[in-house]
């Protein structure tokens, strides 16, 4: 395509987008993973700009910080009062004083804007040897947008709609608002700008009869693909393009060869790797910086975050954020991978369990109805269903480790911090508050009694005492409650003190 670098690019951004009815900035507004800004952002860096500036106004602290997260080196210019695309580039110019070449100005609202289709603009407009070169598009209805008006084979004039006479309106040749200048061409146009229209604003689109009158050519680029040059100004705007985006990205995926249940109901993030043979069932999203290798399988009903998939992993109906998942384990269903969990290969993390800064090992298994946080877990243990990691104190973590091939009981409680050594056994319903050495059996509980005959009695006694109350069919259980002498407990044996767990969320000291 040959060099399509250029001196600067200007990227439109002050509106003040109070059709998006937000507190946040219309820019800051997420598409497919990212803000409309950083999309923009993008495609001005396809040019390879010389300097980069975006205009900023409403709302401009929050752009302002989001520049200084994402592109630190982009220059900014402050238009005070929105007067008028005209007078935002002129804002941007006292940033570009004295530059030459060639100038891009485009918006910050139009995320579908590729940096293919501005390179194919800037060579459009340098193999034409054009002054100015505005990017059009031809719309099936075109209210709203400004009119293409030619000349022969070059363009006269851009009429705002508000301006049109009814022959103009009937033009479908619309202006996207994307042009390429020659700078000084653009200088010497805005200087001429009045407000002299029906909005009382500066526009940009009069530098075309600026540069008409002057003898100056401008062409125009037609762009067949109407999405590149949408904009984006309140929340359905903002969903239909969103739908078109996600169903260009999972296109892509299954043309690489991703298998796609169903592309309807699959969310993709820009930001997401795929492998090939990976399979998606139906309501799966991914988002972030997720990566899923080759032969997994996703779904359905999956929202995973930040994560990491390994090769030939399953997971179902399960939500995970931050966490990496090793090659051929299980997930779910109805888990819940918080930050920092790392589940070793061929491990598993199944029906409702939860998992915070957990690392589990290889072949490792947390089956069932468990909160595992603050853990490190050793390779090819078996947590039974039931367990919770205690790791809270009310004021501070701590940590539960966990050796090899250990079986920890169903319903055992492991009070951190803790130490439990390989090849050890926790026997079930335990409350473990001192380590345990390799290869012990861990007993924290009372002795079970079964007492012969007592039920009887018991009901003999009760009995006995029942007031004599007619019509009172209950009274027998009432009194079975009031009256009940339960026999002392085995004073042979002393039972295992546990200390309270106090909790900010429950009284095992789950957090």
């Amino acid at each position: 395509m040959g060099d399509s670098s250029v001196a600067a690019v200007i990227v439109l951004a002050a509106g003040s987008g109070t059709r998006m009815k937000s507190h946040t900035s219309k820019l800051l507004h997420p598409l497919c993973g990212k803000p409309l800004l950083t999309w923009a952002l993008g495609a001005a860096e396809g040019v390879a700009p010389q300097k980069l500036v975006v205009v900023v106004g409403h709302n401009r602290d929050q752009v302002e910080a989001h520049l200084q997260e994402v592109a630190p080196h982009v220059l900014t210019a402050v238009q005070e009062t929105q007067d008028g695309t005209g007078h935002a580039v002129r804002c941007a110019m006292e940033a570009l004083e004295g530059i030459t070449g060639d100038i891009v100005v485009t918006y910050g609202d139009v995320p579908m804007l590729t940096a293919e289709t501005l390179r194919r603009l800037v060579n459009t407009h340098r193999q034409a040897s054009n002054a100015m070169t505005i990017m059009t598009s031809i719309l099936d209805n075109p209210t709203g947008y400004g009119r293409v008006l030619r000349s022969g084979n070059g363009i006269s004039g851009v009429v705002e709609e508000r301006d049109a006479d009814d022959a103009q309106k009937a033009i479908k040749e619309t202006n996207a608002g994307i042009y390429v200048f020659d700078a000084d061409l653009l200088r010497d146009g805005l200087a001429s700008l009045t407000p002299d229209n029906d909005q009382h604003q500066l526009y940009l689109t009069d530098v075309v009869g600026y540069a008409c009158s002057h003898g100056h050519r401008v062409g125009a680029y037609l762009e067949n693909d109407r999405w590149q040059t949408e904009g984006i100004n309140d929340r359905t705007q903002l969903a239909a393009m969103s739908h078109e985006l996600n169903h260009r990205i999972v296109h892509g995926w299954m043309l690489e060869g991703v298998t796609i249940i169903d592309p309807e109901t699959t969310w993709i993030e820009a930001g997401v790797s795929i492998e090939q043979d990976v399979v998606l069932w139906p309501g799966t999203i991914l988002a972030g910086a997720t990566s899923i290798a080759s032969g997994a399988v996703i779904g359905p009903d999956s929202r995973l975050t930040d994560v990491e998939v390994g090769s030939g992993a399953q997971v179902v109906r399960s939500e995970a954020t931050l966490a990496v998942i090793g090659a051929g384990a299980t997930v779910g269903p109805f888990s819940y991978l918080r930050p920092g969990t790392t589940l070793g290969e061929k491990g598993k993390i199944g029906a409702y369990v939860e998992t915070k800064n957990a690392q589990i090992g290889e072949g490792s298994k947390v089956p069932h109805l468990t909160y595992c946080g603050d853990a490190v877990i050793g390779e090819g243990t078996n947590i039974g269903a039931g367990t919770i990691f205690a790791n809270y104190d009310s004021k501070a973590k701590h940590v539960t480790t966990v050796g090899k091939n250990v079986f920890i009981g169903s319903q055992s409680v492991l009070v951190a911090p803790l130490v439990i050594g390989d090849d050890s056994f926790v026997a079930a319903g335990s409350a473990l508050t001192s380590d345990v050495a390799t290869g012990e059996l861990a007993v924290a509980r009372g002795r079970q009694r079964n007492i012969a005959g007592w039920v009887q009695s018991f009901r003999e006694r009760t009995r006995a005492k029942k007031p004599a109350v007619a019509g009172t069919a209950d009274s027998a259980e009432s009194s079975l409650v009031e009256t009940s002498e339960t026999p002392t407990a085995d004073t042979t044996e002393t039972p295992v003190v546990v200390p309270p767990q106090e909790s900010d969320s429950t009284s095992t000291g789950k957090e």
